[in-house]
């Protein structure tokens, strides 16, 4: 029985040995394994720092790359012989370009980045069609600074929107970063928990049980272990510690380095833009006014010539006023050329008839081109519809068809034609893509030189003799084109003569074809005598010789300055129509008669203006429209057309055309 009893005895020593040895087996096992997810933890801590360190730094090189791409292409853009900077830029973008791929396969793991490079790619592309465009316009020699600066303008803001999506990337790998390590700091202090726990397992097993001594001994090796292990690597974490402060100033330091080079840049590109800018202006100052003067010389020589022979035969006094009147259409004609080279002109269009348009025109080619011009057309009968100001491309045929008339010397054949064309992007100047109505106007005149076609669209550059032209004839339909959404080109041999193409875009609108005459009235001036007519004119001299005007039609004009004593007076009494200028001050003509249109919304309208500021050119669609300055019969025709039109019959652009 005893020696049972030692079996038994024995026996379940045996199975508490092997118990409490499989016990701390699993405990050990179980603290081996978390040290090794704490060791993993650190190592994705360490690989996720050197990946937003990489990320970081490759923003800041790509927004460096393309900040040195916009320097050299406003170098290249202010000297456009200075093809160095041209090829600078070239390269700096496609270094980019390049440098956007590279963070785009170095944040591919991550959607929520991948989806910010998208984003980043397609603002990198749209600025590179801003800067493209700039440089397109440079290599053409069409005034590229104005495209680079227009598109440096505060609400242009391409470039800013680069600049804060990079700097949203780096900010997300460092948020993400400082995640990672506060999860490696979690598993470290649980590993750390689990080593205290184990030391006090050892110290139970090594006191209470005594035949478990080797497994005792074993335990506190393997806990001297664990502790060897746990202090390496809490020098690895100071190590690693030590390491992101050291990187983390490196970055610090290189963003104040690109922030200086950022304000340094900034400081020079503002410089240079003001000195563009003053160069421009002196430019078109001194341009106007020589022509300005010229004109001018005329009308104050020919209204004082009148005035001192008052008294003497009529014939010559109406000579003189002939002669001032010229003048002043003149320059009333350069005025709407400078607004068209602008594109300060509202554009008011309307689906346009080609062939119908420029037959319409053909008694007006034959006056003004005289009987030793011969004028050839050919106008497809499947002519695509464009849709644009009639006004305007009458204005552009006609410039065309006196300048070639110029170059032919008065004698040769004018050829007007159409064609139905489909265009690649940039197939012609800065052409979109998609079809075009071809519209050309050639001549058989002396041709143009090499230089002379790549400056035919600067303003004030003719080469007609000093009085015989403007300059501008061409700057304007270059403006009118591409205010349209077209182009223009220039085809042109010496001795042969030259062809200028507009390109229409096509229109599909199902609106009728509707024609306006570009010259006022006929001989008579057509009036609806008795008609009551509220005046609203800022300017006292315009204002006074206006309601002398309407008081010689026999209208009945009741006039004021503003907007605010319109609408008073248009509430006191009864008037058939209101005539306001565009521009005035506290309130434009368009919101004047928004006001009004709520009152009485079937009250004739009749729109006045020398200059039709920005965002006004939609308000005045649908309304009769009169340019300043104007002659008593434009006006007459104005009124009366204005008062003519029924309330339900949708009003057309262009009324009476100004004077000249």
């Amino acid at each position: 029985m005893a020696s049972n009893s030692d079996e038994e005895e024995f026996n379940w020593s045996g199975v508490g040995t092997a118990t409490g040895a499989l016990l701390a087996a699993l405990v050990l096992l179980g603290m081996v394994f978390f040290v090794a997810l704490t060791s993993r933890a650190r190592d994705e801590a360490i690989a996720s720092e050197r990946h937003a360190y990489d990320v970081t730094l490759l923003t800041r090189t790509l927004d460096a790359s393309i900040a040195r791409a916009e320097a050299a292409l406003g170098r290249f853009v202010l000297d456009e012989d200075n093809k160095g900077s041209g090829n600078i830029y070239y390269s700096q973008w496609r270094l980019a370009g390049q440098q956007v791929v590279q963070l785009d396969r170095l944040v591919a793991a991550d959607p929520a980045q991948r989806a910010r490079v998208d984003q980043l790619q397609e603002l990198f592309q749209k600025r590179g069609a801003e800067f493209d465009l700039a440089a397109r316009a440079t290599v053409a020699k069409k005034g590229g600074a104005g495209y680079f600066y227009s598109s440096n303008k505060p609400e242009n803001n391409t470039g800013a929107q680069l600049s804060a999506k990079l700097t949203e990337i780096a900010n997300s790998e460092r948020q993400s970063l400082e995640q990672k390590m506060a999860q490696s700091v979690v598993f470290n202090d649980k590993s750390q928990q689990l080593t205290d726990y184990l030391s006090i397992l050892g110290a139970i097993v090594g006191f209470g049980a005594i035949f478990l001594g080797w497994v005792a001994v074993r335990a506190l090796r393997l806990n001297a272990l664990s502790r060897r292990q746990a202090d390496t690597e809490s020098d690895r974490a100071s190590a690693l510690e030590e390491a992101v402060r050291e990187r983390t100033q490196e970055l610090w330091e290189a963003n104040q380095a690109l922030k200086a080079e950022a304000t340094e840049r900034e400081a020079a590109e503002a410089q240079l833009r003001q000195v563009q800018k003053m160069e421009a202006v002196g430019q078109l100052t001194g341009g106007i006014a020589h022509d300005f003067n010229n004109m001018l010389a005329v009308v104050v020589g020919g209204i004082d010539l009148a005035k001192r022979r008052l008294s003497g035969p009529r014939k010559e006094v109406l000579h003189h006023l002939t002669n001032a009147m010229e003048g002043a259409t003149r320059a009333a004609a350069l005025t709407r050329r400078l607004l068209s080279f602008a594109r300060s002109e509202p554009l008011l269009p309307e689906r346009v008839d080609s062939r119908e348009l420029v037959s319409g025109m053909s008694e007006l080619l034959d006056r003004t081109l005289g009987e030793r011009i011969k004028v050839q057309t050919r106008l497809g009968t499947d002519a695509w519809p464009i849709f644009v100001d009639s006004h305007q491309l009458e204005n552009a045929i006609l410039n065309l068809a006196v300048n070639a008339r110029d170059a032919m010397e008065g004698t040769g054949t004018l050829s007007i034609s159409t064609e139905n064309v489909t265009l690649a992007a940039n197939q012609v100047g800065d052409v979109r893509a998609g079809e075009y109505l071809k519209l050309s106007v050639g001549d058989t005149g002396c041709g143009m030189t090499e230089e002379v076609r790549e400056r035919a669209f600067e303003p004030f550059f003719t080469t007609k003799p000093v009085g015989k032209g403007t300059g501008l004839g061409l700057s304007q339909i270059f403006g009118f084109a591409h205010q349209s959404g077209g182009e223009v080109g220039i085809e042109s041999e010496l001795g042969k003569g030259t062809t200028v193409s507009l390109y229409l875009p096509r229109t599909e609108a199902a609106a009728p074809v509707r024609l306006h005459s570009q010259t006022a009235g006929g001989q008579s001036e057509p009036t609806v005598p008795g008609a009551r007519i509220l005046l609203v004119e800022d300017d006292p001299r315009v204002r006074a010789a206006t309601v002398d005007a309407l008081e010689d039609l026999d209208y009945q004009p009741i006039a004021c300055e503003g907007g605010a004593d319109a609408i008073k007076m248009f509430d006191a009494q009864e008037f058939d129509l209101v005539i306001s200028d565009v521009i005035m001050p506290e309130m434009t003509g368009p919101e004047l008669i928004r006001i009004i249109k709520k009152r009485k919304p079937g009250i004739a309208v009749l729109f006045v203006t020398g200059y039709v500021g920005e965002g006004e050119s939609e308000d005045l669609i649908g309304y009769e429209l009169l340019r300043k300055p104007f002659t008593v019969g434009a006006l007459a025709s104005a009124v009366a057309a204005a008062l003519a039109r029924p309330v339900s019959e949708p009003r057309r652009s262009g009324g009476a055309a100004a004077a000249g």
